[in-house]
Order: C-alpha cells, then structure tokens, then sequence
C-alpha cells in the first residue's frame, strides 16, 4: 500500500475474486446500454444523453465502450460469462454484430 500511496494513487482494497470489481459491475451496464439500442428502447444517442445529464456520468455508456474498444467489451463479457456460467453476462447480439463487422 506505501508503493501505491507513493505513487500519488489510492489504495483501495478488495477481496481476490474471478471479474475484478470494475469488469463485474460496468461491463453489464454497457452490454445492458446495447440491448437497450437492439431492443428499440432508445436510440445510442439518447441512451448516452440519459446516462450524461439524468445520473452525472462525464461520458455515456456506449460511447465508453467505443473508448474501451468493442472487442475488448466483447472479450469480457465472454470470459465473465464462461467463468460465471451466469446468463446476466451474455454479450448483446448487437455488440457481437458491431464486433464481427469490424
């Protein structure tokens, strides 16, 4: 932890557990923000507007998955979802659609 605090950055501490925390909690968020645009619900733009101006978030969340890479997305949902066995982690259509469309 001094190595860290050193750094300028700050510890936080976490049990060692399969998904990491941040991959567990924001990669279903994203792939819900894709399911939400394949089902009709919103379009990408409204889905990113709502995320922005109703719950404070700097960037929504399909525009975070194109910044993190679709592929990367894709990959992960597909290791939490193999190493879970869990169907909350199966990957959207529409991002594996977008992936394999380059």
């Amino acid at each position: 932890m001094q190595t860290v605090t050193a750094w300028g950055k700050s510890p936080v501490e976490a049990n060692d557990f399969p998904g990491f925390v941040s991959n567990r909690v924001l990669m279903p968020l994203l792939n819900e923000a894709m399911f939400a645009v394949f089902e009709g619900v919103a379009t990408p733009d409204a889905v990113d507007q709502i995320f922005k101006l109703g719950m404070a978030h700097p960037m929504g969340p399909l525009a975070l998955s194109d910044l993190i890479g679709l592929d990367t997305c894709l990959h992960i949902m597909e290791v939490l979802q193999e190493g879970f066995g869990d169907p909350k982690y199966r990957p959207c259509p529409l991002l594996k659609q977008k992936v394999a469309a380059g």
